[in-house]
């Protein structure tokens, strides 16, 4: 009996950390995905950032740039709807997060 459960717990864990991984993939159809020229363009022209490399992992957009301080960015976006699903800011010696929050009074 005791055995029974631990083997069942251990098959839950295994389910549920499976599940968990899997959510940080995109799953949107390829045929919906914009190109990745489209991509680079919104984020030169939004954000100024200058982009060194786009690539596709686990079904997303993985974005390698630079901010205008020279801050390096990793970024994940969804093919499809180009949504931004993850960011990283590796902050060099002039790197300030107050850039990247928004404030009030700052728009």
């Amino acid at each position: 009996m005791k055995s029974a459960f631990i083997v069942s717990t251990a098959l839950l864990g295994v389910l549920l950390g499976t599940h968990a991984l899997a959510d940080d993939d995109c799953s949107e159809p390829v045929s919906d995905w914009q190109p990745r020229e489209t991509l680079r363009q919104h984020v030169e022209q939004q954000y100024g950032w200058s982009v060194q490399r786009i690539k596709v992992d686990d079904g997303c957009y993985e974005l390698k740039a630079t901010d205008r301080k020279g801050n390096a960015i990793e970024a994940s976006y969804a093919p499809a709807s180009l949504r931004l699903r993850k960011l990283e800011i590796h902050f060099g010696d002039n790197g300030d997060a107050r850039d990247y929050l928004n404030r009030p009074g700052s728009e």
